[in-house]
């Protein structure tokens, strides 16, 4: 059995692990989970029933949680770019760098998104406005973080800017990288001419009026 993935092509994280595919051309079997696909659904539901995804089947095995994702195809199907480095002390800026980007971009940026979500204008605005306070936090410290880097840890591609890269998409959305943060916008305009998430970004393009905050007319 190749692997498959299910999730969802406009979904943040489901863009992570896709990041990590392509980048190696690894081949997968795509399973998309929506309302229209109630096989695919079942499968995954009985898998994991905890509901999350994106999540990996490699033959008998199943795999959950975005970073493990990317470290299991590292170890069981490696490819041309290693996105975890053999040094162990590399290795863990990587995957500070991963989790900082998931923990205080990615879900920073939905506490907004559920916010909007809810239908109520007032947990509307208090969902945006905390999430733009969040944001702005996050933002300066990567301003002063990545100065001087290609990539997220320096001149490598590696797990963590595939975190970043749908991170930064989204949140820009949320609450636009301020003019004031030349180095990050810089970033995630190098993420967006990155071919493993151009193509993610495009794939999805059909997606974008799901957007409950209403997508920008832009990237």
């Amino acid at each position: 059995m190749s692997l498959a993935i299910y999730g969802h092509l406009f979904s943040s994280y489901t863009q992570k692990v896709l990041m990590a595919l392509y980048e190696n051309g690894t081949p997968f079997e795509f399973r998309t989970l929506g309302q229209d696909e109630a096989e695919n659904v079942g499968e995954w539901l009985k898998r994991w029933p905890i509901a999350k995804f994106p999540l990996l089947v490699d033959g008998d095995r199943t795999v959950v949680e975005t970073s493990i994702i990317i470290e299991y195809l590292q170890l069981t199907h490696p490819g041309p770019v290693k996105l975890l480095p053999t040094d162990p002390m590399k290795a863990l800026d990587v995957r500070f760098l991963d989790r900082f980007f998931d923990l205080h971009v990615m879900n920073m940026m939905q506490i907004a998104v559920n916010g909007a979500l809810t239908g109520d204008p007032v947990k509307r605005k208090e969902g945006h406005d905390e999430s733009i306070a969040k944001l702005e936090r996050a933002y300066a410290w990567l301003e002063s973080e990545l100065a001087g880097r290609t990539w997220a840890t320096g001149d490598d591609f590696t797990m963590a800017d595939c975190a970043a890269a749908p991170s930064l998409f989204y949140a820009d959305w949320v609450h636009r990288i301020p003019e004031t943060y030349p180095t990050l916008r810089a970033y995630r305009t190098r993420l967006l001419a990155r071919p493993s998430f151009a193509r993610c970004v495009d794939d999805a393009r059909q997606y974008r009026p799901l957007f409950p905050l209403g997508a920008p007319d832009r990237d």
